[in-house]
């Protein structure tokens, strides 16, 4: 939605398919489903002409580009599933002409341009690079982040060919602003591109998580290091610890290179450790409640717990694979009586069995609460997993008999505040 807005906003005419009738109908109406994307400029586009949600794969057979920007999630055994790139790439094959460009935009590993999305493509009985173009140019979107958007954030493409790195770049340039087009030598170079971006930030906070586990038994505050530490105006860029990594990129994309990787020979063991470290913070998290009840005579099992934050990050109302909900799971196995507070993600489904092929079959739907006085001073324990900007962090503490803050979102008060 926000490239397809980018585009609308640059007067262009933009069709938005989509397999999902309902979500397609709500476009329709003006509903936004993304805090990123305002309703009244979607609106505005819908009026003027510029925007068409559809459900009827035909209408891509008029555009001039194509751009797919699919879900690429893992499956159980954190193998890539391109599920969704393979069926977009059918759904295009059926309706393809010659001279259109195809801009794969999905997050994947080296080589799924030219080894996935083409030959499905060609199916068509068009040839990549001599009928039609293909490139790939990664999405570059950090949710919530109201400084960099498309239009000032570069663009990295990678075409099969000259001309298809030479359109595709033309078409970016329309949206970003002062030519931020980089151009590599190949979809592959690329596709590694986006995964080095992710992976190094995965890397990072993986490397902050493992000193917080540390600095908790060593009895030293995390966070004043760190604040200490950039301090130093070169050699270092601060990362900062938390209850767990979520959204659909950090957890999902170094798993990407590591199974690429193994189809050369190649063990990513540094990214590998990286990711466990970064999977087992849920569980710290937990444990280290767990502990600070207990030293105040009181068991996990049972405690009431309110839970400040279910979206994967601040202030935006995406909670795919959110830490913040893992935690929770967790928590409900342990017997703790759980309740949450997040004023942009209203309801969660969280699973009541941790393991298992049925696990998903277990599930239950969590509303979220308001945040009166009475609800912060009748939990056991305030716990703050995502630090949204807005909420009144002071009145948190002073209304709360324990809070124990995962993100340093109390940072200005510390009375009754166990941080992470």
């Amino acid at each position: 939605m926000p490239l397809a807005m980018a585009y609308a906003r640059a007067g262009f005419s933009v069709v938005g398919f989509d397999v999902d009738e309902a979500r397609v109908q709500g476009l329709r109406r003006g509903e936004s489903h993304l805090m990123d994307v305002p309703q009244a400029d979607m609106q505005a586009h819908l009026a003027s002409g510029r925007f068409e949600p559809t459900t009827d794969a035909g209408r891509l057979s008029a555009a001039d580009v194509i751009f797919v920007c699919v879900p690429t999630p893992f499956d159980r055994a954190k193998a890539p599933d391109l599920t969704y790139v393979e069926s977009a790439a059918r759904t295009i094959a059926g309706v393809l002409r010659p001279q259109q460009l195809v801009l794969l935009e999905s997050t994947t590993y080296p080589g799924t341009t030219e080894e996935v999305l083409i030959p499905i493509l060609e199916r068509s009985g068009l040839r990549a690079g001599h009928d039609f173009w293909v490139a790939f140019s990664p999405e570059r979107i950090d949710p919530g982040n109201r400084s960099f958007t498309i239009e000032n954030t570069p663009k990295v493409v990678g075409g099969i060919d000259a001309e298809s790195t030479d359109r595709a770049a033309l078409i970016l340039e329309q949206i970003v602003q002062d030519g931020g087009v980089h151009r590599v030598s190949n979809p592959r170079a690329a596709e590694l591109t986006k995964l080095l971006e992710n992976t190094f930030r995965a890397v990072n906070i993986a490397l902050v998580n493992e000193l917080a586990m540390l600095c908790d038994r060593m009895g030293i505050d995390i966070w004043e290091v760190i604040d200490a530490a950039r301090t130093k105006p070169y050699g270092f860029m601060a990362f900062y610890p938390g209850p767990g990594v979520g959204g659909h990129c950090i957890p999902v994309d170094p798993y990407y290179l590591s199974w690429k990787a193994r189809e050369f020979d190649f063990s990513t063991k540094f990214i590998e450790i990286a990711a466990e470290t970064n999977l087992a913070m849920p569980f710290f998290t937990v444990e280290k409640l767990r502990r600070v009840l207990r030293e105040r005579g009181q068991s996990l099992a049972g405690a009431k717990v309110l839970v400040l934050g279910a979206a994967f990050k601040r202030d935006i109302d995406d909670a795919r694979n959110s830490a913040a909900i893992r935690v929770i799971e967790i928590l409900c196995a342990e017997g703790a009586d759980v309740s949450y507070h997040d004023r942009h993600v209203p309801s969660i489904v969280v699973r009541e069995r941790l393991h298992g092929a049925s696990a998903a079959d277990h599930c239950v739907r969590l509303q979220s609460v308001e945040l009166t006085d009475d609800a912060l001073a009748g939990a056991d324990c305030v716990l703050v997993l995502v630090g949204h900007s807005g909420l009144d962090y002071a009145r948190v503490v002073g209304q709360a008999r324990l809070v124990f803050d995962t993100v340093n979102a109390t940072q200005t008060v510390s009375a009754n505040v166990v941080r992470l």
